[in-house]
C-alpha cells in the first residue's frame, strides 16, 4: 500500500471572527456602566505596600451592576452572537489548502489542484454560493468536484445549472449526488438532465479520466450512501491501472466500509454531508446527520484511504453557523 502524506494549511478569506469582537464589546460596555475598567492600580498616599505594585499592574474594581444593566448586557451579547451565527458565519466561506504528497506521482500531475464544493443546498445560501464561485474564479483549479447536496428542492434546478456552469475547473468538473438530491427527486434521468449542457460530468458509480500532460488522473464518483448503492468496483471499472485515483462520495460513513482488498486504493477520499456540525456550541457535542458515522470534519487517516470531510458551503435546517465557518477546500497533488 502506497504511503500518502497529507499536509494542511489555511488561507482565511472573506471571514471575520466575531468572538474577539464580542469580548471587546462586553468589556467596553461594562466599562461604560462602571467607569472602572482598565484602571492602573495606584497605592493610596502614604500606604505601605506588602509587595511591589508592578506585580499586579491592572485590576478590575468591584462593580455595581444593576439587574437591568445585567439583562441589557446579556441581550446585547445575544444580538452580537446572533449577528455572527445568522450573518457573517452563514455567508462567508474559508478557502482551506491541503497538500496530498504521493511518492510515485507522475511529474505531469505535480501541482494539480482539486477544489471540493460540497453542500451548497440551493435555493438557500445565495451569498455563500456566490462567495464559493468567486473563490473558484480567482483560484482557477484544474479540477472541481461538486460533492453532493447541491439542492434541496427540484424547483431550484435552474439555480443548480447556473451554479454548475460557473463552477468550472480549467481541466474538468464532476459531480455526485447527495441525500438531499434523492429526497427532492433529483436522481437518475432528472439529475443527469440537470447537469446536461453545463460541462459537468455527473458520476453515479462512474469515473472520469483526465489526461494532464500525458498523465492520467481518475475521479471516481460514488452513489449516495443513504438512498443509493455506492459501488467502488463498478465505479472504477473503466480506469486504467496507471491512473492516480481520487474517490468522491457524499456521506463519510462510506470510509468505514472498505472495498475488497483486490481493489486499488485511492490517494484520497473526499466527502461532505456533516457541515462540520454547523452550530458548534462549546461543551456540547456537535449534532451530526445520519450517514456521518464517527466523522465530523477535516482529515482522517485511519480509514482505507485518507479521508477529508468538508464543512461545506451552505447550511440546512437552521440558516446559521456558529464556531464552524463554511469552507472550500483546495487540494494540491505533490510528488515526494
Amino acid at each position: 500500500m502506497r504511503r500518502v502524506r497529507i499536509t494542511m494549511g489555511m488561507d482565511v478569506l472573506r471571514f471575520v471572527p466575531m468572538q474577539p469582537i464580542l469580548g471587546l464589546f462586553l468589556q467596553r460596555w461594562v466599562g461604560k456602566q462602571t467607569g472602572r475598567v482598565g484602571v492602573r492600580r495606584q497605592a493610596p498616599r502614604g500606604a505601605v505596600l506588602s509587595r511591589p505594585i508592578l506585580d499586579d499592574p491592572y485590576y478590575l474594581p468591584r462593580m455595581k451592576v444593576t439587574r437591568r444593566q445585567f439583562l441589557a448586557g446579556v441581550g446585547a451579547a445575544g444580538v452580537a452572537v446572533g449577528a455572527d451565527a445568522f450573518g457573517l458565519e452563514a455567508t462567508r466561506v474559508f478557502v482551506t489548502r491541503h497538500d496530498i504528497t504521493i511518492p510515485d506521482l507522475p511529474s505531469a500531475l505535480n501541482g494539480v489542484r482539486i477544489a471540493q464544493v460540497s453542500d451548497v443546498h440551493l435555493p438557500g445560501n445565495q451569498l455563500a454560493a456566490r462567495a464559493a464561485l468567486e473563490h473558484l474564479n480567482r483560484e482557477r483549479p484544474e479540477i472541481v468536484v461538486l460533492n453532493g447536496d447541491m439542492t434541496e428542492a427540484s424547483q431550484a434546478l435552474d439555480q443548480v445549472r447556473d451554479f454548475a456552469a460557473n463552477a468550472r475547473g480549467s481541466v474538468g468538473t464532476v459531480a455526485v449526488l447527495g441525500n438531499w438530491e434523492y429526497r427532492a427527486g433529483v436522481e437518475g434521468d432528472v439529475a443527469r438532465a440537470a447537469y446536461r449542457g453545463t460541462g459537468v460530468d455527473l458520476l453515479i458509480n462512474e469515473s472520469r479520466t483526465f489526461d494532464v500532460g500525458g498523465a492520467l488522473l481518475g475521479i471516481v464518483g460514488l452513489d449516495d450512501v443513504l438512498f443509493g448503492v455506492p459501488n467502488a468496483a463498478e465505479g472504477r471499472s473503466n480506469l486504467r491501472p496507471e491512473c492516480t485515483e481520487i474517490w468522491v462520495v457524499h456521506e463519510p460513513i462510506f470510509a468505514d466500509r472498505p472495498p475488497a482488498q483486490s481493489i486499488k486504493r485511492p490517494v484520497a477520499l473526499l466527502a461532505g454531508h456533516t457541515h462540520g456540525g454547523q452550530i458548534r456550541i462549546p461543551l456540547v457535542p456537535p449534532v451530526k446527520p445520519i450517514g456521518a458515522g464517527r466523522f465530523l470534519e477535516g482529515w482522517y487517516r485511519d480509514t482505507f484511504a485518507p479521508l477529508y470531510v468538508s464543512r461545506g458551503v451552505g447550511t440546512t435546517g437552521i440558516p446559521a453557523r456558529f464556531l464552524c465557518p463554511a469552507e472550500l477546500p483546495i487540494f494540491t497533488l505533490r510528488r515526494g
